[in-house]
């Protein structure tokens, strides 16, 4: 489609910083795409922002969500068992031999979310693996950050939707329903226009978040490890290659 991808298009603008509301509207957007698949149960499995594409290069163009390869029906819970994701937006269920349904999604859907609200990824992995082991735990316990400054002026009710849609027990996860029903989202052209960091950390980390885009699209593995076996880094010492070097550079200047 014309209009480019949905990162692609927040990296490339010059008319301000992309604020929270922008945020909103955005995800009602996609919400309102991955809605329409569950009414039909039918999963995507495969959310993320390169499959969200505009349809014109236009202001106000549609934003529609695009490769539907891995796809498919479930009419039950636990419907679904062979692995089909990509790294940074799976959720734990579909890492371990246990079936799951398209709840699947909404994990993702908070990934995507919480990317559109700082720049950077809540899970990542060490160079050169498409998935390391730590990430793999750190997706599996949830273990994530909302770090500042990035996170510093994002609204309560936006931390509190990602929690949401984070949770790693799909039975606790919130549905495609409850999502469309959050406040966040009823009340997107109500959301604060807060400037968030988005824009300029993908901007100025061009590079790097194409080495996460390549990483993104690697060849799906079914790399089940021994989950009890596995060191889990502290958030501290885990590599986050687009927050690490932006925070290199504060601390130089």
């Amino acid at each position: 489609m014309e209009g480019g991808e949905l990162f692609q298009r927040i990296q490339d603008r010059a008319d301000g910083a992309f604020t929270e509301r922008e945020a909103a509207c955005i995800m009602r957007a996609i919400c309102v795409a991955v809605q329409h698949l569950h009414l039909l149960n039918i999963a995507h499995r495969d959310l993320k922002p390169e499959n969200l594409l505009y349809s014109t290069a236009g202001d106000g163009a549609p934003l529609k969500l695009t490769d539907f390869g891995f796809a498919k029906e479930t009419f039950s819970k636990e419907s679904l068992q062979t692995p089909c994701y990509t790294p940074y937006y799976v959720a734990p269920e579909v890492l371990g031999p246990e079936k799951y349904d398209k709840s699947c999604d909404i994990w993702s859907l908070g990934v995507i979310m919480y990317i559109l609200l700082c720049g950077f990824p809540p899970f990542y992995s060490n160079h050169g693996h498409a998935i390391s082991p730590g990430m793999k735990k750190r997706i599996r316990t949830g273990q994530y950050t909302f770090p500042n400054p990035e996170w510093a002026n994002v609204s309560h009710d936006a931390k509190e939707l990602i929690k949401g849609m984070l949770r790693t027990d799909p039975e606790e996860r919130l549905t495609i329903f409850d999502v469309m029903k959050n406040k966040w989202i009823v009340q997107h052209s109500e959301v604060p226009q807060t400037p968030l960091h988005t824009s300029r950390i993908l901007r100025e980390e061009g590079d790097l978040w194409q080495e996460v885009q390549d990483e993104m699209t690697r060849s799906l593995a079914t790399m089940r490890v021994d989950y009890d076996t596995l060191q889990i880094k502290t958030l501290d010492n885990a590599n986050n290659t687009l927050l690490s070097k932006r925070r290199k550079r504060v601390t130089d200047h």
